[in-house]
């Protein structure tokens, strides 16, 4: 019998659009444009196991910084589960990622696995569905009147590190709805609708009050009437999860947010949608 050929590369961008479609599959529902917005973040963090030439297993190992990474998009096609050979991509992202903090987005059933490797639980995500409609509030701005460095220095409360380039991608990508909110000249929530293979996602939805955060998720429901709308809230947060249910959206699915070293010290209380469960 000729021996199996593994090998691990690191993905091209059609490779990494092979890859959202196996997400698709596993009924994570990606964006359309996400792939350009991931990729762009770090080239270098995509990695795609071949056996004998064949693409069977990736995952994305992204260093935003020196300090912190995330690990998402890790899948082994369903014939070549329970081989081995998703461990070994496991590695290589590990590896490349080095010494960082790294976060991870894992399905519960994967939790013990991912805690034997170091990870620790920090919290759940509940991924909340609805449907869009309603009418626009007045008090809401166009994204793109908010000063770039006041936005980012925004972004950057509710996320672990700052992402320049990650932010810049995505609130540029196209078929978008993004919304912020201003008390007294002051930045204090802004939220982004996408278009994804199922309906549209909410994410990031971020506000300092959840009074906000109900303005801006009425503003981006209302663009996409009697259409499908996810909304992943951290368990954490009951004023998000109370809104979400004020709003008729149901529980959908939950997974674990978990971190190799520390988990982030973020203001939960203020994270009404978190950005992206691939990327966090």
């Amino acid at each position: 019998m000729t021996p199996k050929q593994w090998m691990i590369r690191r993905m091209t961008k059609p490779e990494l659009d092979l890859a959202l479609d196996w997400a698709a599959e596993e009924g994570w529902n990606p964006g359309y444009y996400d792939a350009e917005c991931f990729y762009q973040t770090d080239p270098q963090g995509f990695f795609m196991g071949y056996l004998n030439d064949e693409p069977i297993a990736s995952i994305s190992a992204v260093a935003y910084d020196s300090s912190f990474g995330f690990m998402g998009l890790y899948i082994v096609r369903p014939s070549f589960r329970g081989q081995g050979w998703g461990l070994k991509l496991w590695q290589a992202a590990i590896e490349y990622l080095g010494t960082r903090n790294i976060g991870l987005e894992g399905v519960i059933s994967q939790q013990e696995n991912y805690q034997k490797s170091g990870f620790k639980f920090a919290h759940r995500h509940i991924r909340y569905q609805g449907t869009g409609g309603g009418v626009i509030p007045d008090a809401l701005i166009p994204l793109s009147m908010v000063p770039w460095e006041e936005l980012l220095a925004y972004d950057s409360q509710h996320f672990p590190v700052s992402r320049p380039v990650f932010l810049k991608h995505w609130i540029q990508q196209p078929e978008i709805t993004a919304f912020a909110i201003k008390h007294h000249g002051k930045l204090n929530g802004y939220g982004v609708l996408r278009l994804c293979r199922n309906g549209y996602r909410i994410g990031p939805l971020f506000a300092d009050h959840v009074d906000f955060a109900e303005l801006l998720l009425q503003g981006l429901m209302s663009k996409i009437p009697n259409l499908p709308v996810f909304l992943d809230v951290p368990d954490t947060n009951f004023e998000g999860i109370n809104l979400a249910e004020k709003y008729g959206m149901k529980l959908f699915f939950s997974n674990s947010r978990m971190y190799r070293l520390t988990p982030a010290n973020l203001p939960l209380n203020q994270v009404f949608g978190v950005t992206t469960l691939e990327l966090g």
